[in-house]
């Protein structure tokens, strides 16, 4: 199961709970956490697209490696794939 996946699972259970029969006290730190998750995938998406444009552009692995943190060979090793 990817984090979609899960992410859209848990966002289908949020929607289906009653307020008046749940046991939860505030739904909305639950629902900040998969906003934060839908944030996360948004910009590793942003990153990979970044990473893709570097490369069409001729920036090296070893450029993007040093702006990500990272090797080169690890940059990579996560980008080199489309």
């Amino acid at each position: 199961m990817t984090e979609t996946t899960v992410r859209t699972a848990g966002e289908a259970w949020l929607d289906q709970l009653d307020p008046a029969s749940t046991p939860l006290k505030d739904g909305r730190h639950l629902r900040t956490i998969g906003n934060a998750l839908s944030a996360l995938d948004d910009a590793e998406a942003a990153v990979r697209l970044a990473v893709t444009q570097a490369r069409a552009a001729g920036d090296s692995w070893e450029a993007i490696g040093l702006v990500l943190g990272t090797s080169r060979q690890a940059a990579h090793r996560k980008y080199g794939r489309a």
